[in-house]
């Protein structure tokens, strides 16, 4: 019966605080459209970013006094505000968008995620991702696509146009490589070479570099991994079932030969920006398994002794 209370109780506080800030977020945002002015438009622009700081930050105070879950941040010390960053991670489930809110609020400037466009008729989410400017991606099959090729592309062509808002402020752009989230079925589908990941696709990353790779202070590769359990899912979280989460986080410096370069039209260009993120996925496979044979062994320790 207290899993199902904490469940409720969480879900009504989360609710509450968006109510309570999804007003104040929707009239600063008008500003960028009605206030005169670059100045103007982009100190709306950071009233909208403070406003979601601070629903985040009153959703980390609710997790911490309701539930029990660990937050296992490795790495991330020398994170700052008045730059920007690119964060690559692994995607397993929707606690993973928490968990980059307990590493990164607040500590870098507030992250944009590319979504599924279905997302912007969510209810009352779907108007503050709006308001924050989220890129909103329509995904094609293949099938679809070789029905309507002319609809080839748009994704990358949504992601350039995207980038150029995020050259007004400091951003923190989030990229999941593997498009969607990891399922043993999606994995054994894609007949993945990797343990704990799906294939990486390199097109989506190279367009966000080649807009933003100046502006870009360096990579942050973020590893998420649930130890001791299957994947979970959001009901599972805020019910007090996750008891621990690491997020792993390694800063990398940006190469300048990643984003010199036309990824569409050079394909040597292209193999080099590939190589690149296959030798990062095959990096976080690594570390998957690394993390999660120390967290069983700390879990195994204490009953041997």
């Amino acid at each position: 019966m207290r899993r199902p209370l904490t469940g409720l109780s969480v879900t009504l506080l989360l609710l509450l605080n968006t109510l309570l800030l999804i007003g104040p977020l929707l009239l600063i945002a008008l500003g960028k459209f009605v206030l005169p002015g670059r100045r103007l438009k982009a100190a709306s622009s950071r009233g909208v970013m403070w406003v979601a700081e601070t629903w985040a930050e009153l959703n980390k105070l609710i997790f911490a006094r309701l539930l029990p879950t660990v937050w296992d941040i490795r790495g991330g010390g020398a994170l700052r505000q008045d730059t920007s960053y690119l964060v690559i991670s692994n995607h397993q489930s929707w606690v993973d968008i928490p968990a980059l809110v307990q590493a990164f609020n607040r500590k870098t400037p507030y992250f944009k995620f590319f979504l599924k466009q279905q997302l912007i008729w969510v209810p009352l989410l779907g108007l503050a991702f709006w308001a924050l400017d989220y890129p909103f991606m329509k995904r094609y099959s293949k099938a679809f696509l070789a029905r309507h090729p002319e609809l080839q592309g748009q994704d990358l062509a949504i992601t350039r146009r995207a980038c150029e808002k995020f050259r007004e402020l400091p951003v923190t752009v989030v990229n999941y490589l593997e498009g969607t989230r990891f399922t043993p079925a999606k994995h054994a589908q894609q007949q993945s070479p990797y343990r704990y990941l799906l294939k990486p696709k390199a097109g989506g990353v190279a367009f966000v570099l080649a807009a933003l790779g100046e502006q870009l202070d360096a990579v942050l590769d973020v590893t998420l991994v649930y130890p001791g359990q299957g994947i979970p899912g959001f009901w599972a979280l805020i019910s007090g079932q996750v008891p621990r989460v690491i997020i792993d986080i390694r800063t990398r410096p940006l190469d300048p030969a990643l984003y010199q370069g036309d990824y569409e039209n050079d394909g040597e260009f292209r193999r080099q920006v590939q190589d690149w993120v296959s030798q990062l996925w095959h990096e976080k496979d690594e570390r998957i398994a690394r993390l999660r044979e120390e967290a069983a062994a700390a879990t195994a320790r204490p009953a041997d002794a």
